[in-house]
């Protein structure tokens, strides 16, 4: 069986966040997109992956967002 969805606390340990900071996002209306199912806030996994390629940073781009 494929994990299509991750609770608070197992996205927190993906990432090595506090739990409070999804909390945090979500009430600030940032990070992932998110499921709230009969009181239980559940993260797609589709949504983490768009989130984590969205803010992925290659690895040959200069700091300050120029390459030379």
């Amino acid at each position: 069986m494929d994990i299509r969805h991750l609770n608070q606390v197992q996205l927190s340990r993906r990432w090595s966040i506090s739990p409070r900071t999804l909390e945090r996002w979500r009430w600030l209306q940032q990070g992932p997109q998110y499921l709230k199912i009969g009181g239980r806030v559940v993260y797609r996994m589709d949504d983490i992956e768009a989130f984590e390629v969205a803010r992925s940073r290659n690895a040959n781009s200069c700091s300050n967002g120029r390459s030379s």
